[in-house]
């Protein structure tokens, strides 16, 4: 954990944060408004693997790799993996970053608070295997294998809890920093 506070530390300059910021979601954006709604052109409304926070079974999963087609199927391996192989490590670095340059405002970026950092991580790890899963999925098609529809089911939930927990997590982060700079201000104008 020491190595982490470490690297933490030694990468939070609010430059450095800012500019991981806006990459992860200039990509994020570039998935959201390009890969994506081209991979959905394909698949009659059924939602990506990616975009479902609450998991699916083999029976999505197969009806959505038939509705996709030959074409959408190959528009999701091409395009949309590709990009997403490069946003889950902008995603873990940049707000692993970030949670800790504030957590470093509120002067907690100590044990056990700099453990929340890892949040990202885990999330950022989740969506690699999900991607793996995804892959094998559609190289493999038709011949899927429950077993690794219910592998990958399992690390996009991972991911979208992680995520989910994360940005709760900064929230009160931001909160509480907030509320330490209204005091400080109210100390100051009192005095």
């Amino acid at each position: 954990m020491k190595r982490l506070t470490k690297f933490i530390e030694h990468n939070i300059s609010g430059k450095k944060v800012l500019v991981l910021f806006i990459l992860t979601n200039l990509v994020y954006s570039f998935m959201l408004t390009v890969t994506i709604p081209k991979t959905m052109e394909f698949s009659n409304g059924m939602k990506l693997l990616d975009m479902m926070p609450t998991g699916y079974d083999l029976n999505y999963v197969s009806e959505l790799f038939t509705s996709l087609g030959e074409q959408g199927r190959f528009t999701y391996l091409t395009k949309q993996i590709p990009v997403d192989m490069i946003y889950p490590l902008l995603f873990a670095l940049s707000y692993s970053l970030l949670l800790g340059y504030f957590l470093k405002k509120l002067n907690k970026l100590n044990a056990p608070y700099s453990y929340l950092c890892l949040i990202p991580v885990v999330a950022g790890i989740a969506d690699y295997l999900e991607n793996i899963g995804i892959i094998t999925m559609l190289k493999n098609y038709p011949d899927l294998k429950e077993t690794v529809v219910y592998a990958t089911n399992l690390f996009s939930v991972i991911k979208s809890t992680s995520t989910s927990i994360f940005f709760i997590v900064l929230i009160l982060v931001l909160i509480t920093l907030a509320i330490k700079v209204l005091k400080r201000k109210t100390r100051a104008n009192t005095v």
